[in-house]
């Protein structure tokens, strides 16, 4: 432990002049490095605070040791003064040993820092350290665990990933998403988590989809979705690759109705096209758009089924000719 170190036991103890306070203020704000070091300092301390009484460990060998573990040089380090403190030097070391393999556990075990990736107005790609490829659509928001070779977590705030996970039997690969586990091992599959909904689709391997204590296994073709927090899970069979748009590139229809590609092309132009008749949501199409212009589609659309659209404050109508 160096100067800087207990000039800072000092500091949390207030008996620090108002220049010493100062002056610890000034190396705070000088690099964010400090700033950092000074609040993992003082988790160690309060978390000695609460230790102290239990202490019973050897002070002089606790001192050793805390003194070859906590020092870290710094380049900018703050002035020295003589201290007077209430605690012995051995026992504060003593019991900040103790604190700080606590501390050192709880991060580890319990504590899991997440690093967010998200994706804006283009779809993204990435790589997670286990080698697994994640693909986010666009206005999609994940986290995925610090450790993650060690932890393979994930956070699904919003939006839609496609993932293909890299087979490890010793380390499962599970998704939160609100209520929502997904549990895998070595698999590839889509989720989409928007306005309070999930929906899994596989395509390869096994798939775990689970709420609460309410599961069901996923295979190749199949999926479940999971609506507004409810406990059902019914299994279905996916019978379109429309999901896979923002990978592939194109709108793969077979037997879709039109009420699904609609909310589909919403997504993917961020426009507001409307179904303005009831009668025609359920018309269907088998077809496939390949990188087209949404004028393009909408006019295959409109010559296909025989209908018309029309353009009204913002909003693009698809109405029956009729």
């Amino acid at each position: 432990m160096g100067d800087r170190d207990e000039l800072l036991i000092k500091y949390l103890l207030s008996e620090t002049s108002t220049e010493e306070n100062s002056e610890i203020q000034r190396w705070m704000a000088e690099d964010s490095a400090n700033q950092t070091y000074y609040n993992h300092f003082k988790q160690i301390w309060e978390t000695s605070k609460k230790l102290e009484p239990l202490s019973t460990i050897d002070e002089e060998q606790a001192w050793r040791k805390f003194k070859a573990r906590v020092s870290q040089p710094i380049e900018k380090e703050v002035k020295v003064v003589p201290l007077r403190y209430k605690y012995g030097w051995l026992k504060i070391a003593a019991i900040f040993l103790v604190a700080a393999g606590i501390w050192s556990t709880y991060r580890h075990f319990i504590a899991t820092d997440y690093i967010a990736v998200g994706a804006g107005k283009e779809v993204v790609v990435k790589t997670l350290p286990d080698g697994s490829v994640l693909t986010l659509n666009k206005n999609s928001l994940m986290s995925f665990a610090n450790n993650f070779t060690d932890h393979r977590a994930i956070r699904l705030q919003k939006g839609e990933v496609f993932f293909k996970v890299t087979p490890n039997k010793e380390k499962p690969f599970i998704i939160d998403a609100d209520k929502v586990t997904i549990r895998v091992v070595g698999t590839s599959f889509n989720v989409k988590h928007v306005n309070e909904e999930t929906e899994v689709i596989v395509e390869t391997g096994i798939v775990k989809v689970s709420v609460g204590s309410t599961f069901v296994e996923l295979r190749r073709g199949e999926k479940v979705l999971i609506k507004n927090g409810s406990t059902t899970l019914k299994k279905e069979t996916n019978t379109d690759q429309l999901y896979n748009y923002y990978r592939s590139k194109a709108f793969i229809l077979n037997n879709t109705q039109l009420s699904k590609f609609i909310t589909t092309l919403n997504e993917a132009y961020q426009v507001n096209i409307v179904i303005e008749d009831p009668r025609i949501k359920n018309l269907t199409l088998t077809t496939t758009f390949t990188e087209d212009s949404l004028n393009h589609i909408l006019q295959t659309i409109c010559q296909t089924l025989d209908i018309k659209q029309v353009h009204s404050e913002g909003k693009i109508l698809l109405v029956n000719k009729l």
